[in-house]
């Protein structure tokens, strides 16, 4: 536990690194030119690989740009600069991209392979702190990342470096992503196995009920069929259709509590006469994300299926979404 005493100094200190650091990030913004615009040449211009180096904190950053770049259209990978001195280095070809990330621009490991990279026809992308620096003056695009000062109040762990160095290199990925045209639909692709893939990648017939578990009733039915079918069914609802199953109305629990709060007969009043008219429905290949959103907009827990004739195909209720975890 930190002592009363000291936690003035501990909010004082944060708020001052978090001040620090997005004045790093706010600095870069007047530092990007034309550059910047030849580093996103250069890697939608590149028919090798994207290879992404770095050591210690730098690593790190380099890593999570490899990622990232690979998640958003720009296929890249990560090469640890000690293991490309000890065979890893025959991965990176002629027409390759070799992207280096070093704060001081004087890592040993790096400043070892980089010449040898460049000797097989690589083209080097430099992202460091000094302009000077033996790693900037070998780079065919140097990107200025240095920043005013550390974070941290020696001047010493790389904290706000390490926060520029990752913002440039997302606004980097960011910026190929849009020069590619890469859609939400690309990026659920690789992204098939988290949250975000299944909120891109499932529809509407994907989760919903059909056949007999879908609840519905004729227009000549009575309230009182229409309690038995949502009883039966057990959705909270049912469909009023025709003949032809097209949807022509829809009644709830929430309807059913207002019916029986005016004192309705159940056995004499006509579903038709109660129910709600025109109600709002979704088609089969639309987004279950979509269905969310209708269902949230409107205060609802139940959306009715229906086909480009307005039959009704399929019905879907919320807990369904949270089976597929969509919500």
């Amino acid at each position: 536990m930190i002592p009363k005493d000291a936690t003035g100094s501990a909010l004082e200190l944060a708020r001052s690194v978090l001040a620090i650091e997005a004045d790093a990030v706010r600095a870069l913004i007047g530092r990007l030119d034309e550059r910047f615009l030849a580093a996103v040449s250069m890697i939608l211009a590149c028919r090798g690989r994207v290879i992404v180096s770095g050591i210690g904190k730098s690593g790190h950053i380099a890593r999570k740009f490899a990622s990232t770049l690979s998640s958003t259209g720009t296929p890249a990978y990560f090469v640890h600069p000690a293991e490309a001195s000890h065979g890893d280095l025959g991965m990176i070809q002629r027409d390759d991209v070799f992207i280096a990330i070093s704060y001081s621009g004087e890592t040993d490991e790096l400043l070892q392979i980089v010449p040898l990279a460049k000797r097989q026809g690589a083209k080097l992308i430099v992202i460091a702190g000094v302009a000077s620096s033996s790693l900037a003056r070998e780079s065919d695009v140097f990107l200025d990342a240095g920043v005013a000062q550390e974070a941290c109040p020696l001047n010493l762990a790389p904290t706000a470096s390490t926060t520029a160095a990752l913002a440039l290199s997302d606004a980097l990925a960011v910026a190929l992503l849009d020069a590619r045209g890469f859609s939400a639909d690309d990026f659920a692709r690789s992204h098939p196995g988290g949250t975000l893939g299944r909120r891109l990648l499932t529809h509407v017939s994907d989760v919903m009920r059909t056949g007999e578990a879908v609840p519905m009733v004729g227009l000549e039915a009575t309230l009182a069929d229409a309690i038995l079918e949502i009883t039966r069914k057990g959705m909270g609802m049912t469909a009023i259709v025709d003949g032809e199953r097209r949807l022509l109305g829809l009644f709830t629990d929430g309807d059913l509590r207002r019916a029986m709060e005016r004192g309705t007969d159940a056995r004499s009043t006509s579903i038709a006469s109660v129910m709600t008219r025109e109600p709002r429905s979704i088609r089969p290949e639309a987004l279950a994300v979509e269905a969310v959103e209708i269902m949230e907009r409107r205060k609802s827990t139940q959306l009715p299926v229906v086909d480009t004739a307005g039959r009704l195909i399929g019905a879907l209720n919320i807990h369904d979404l949270f089976r597929a975890k969509i919500l």
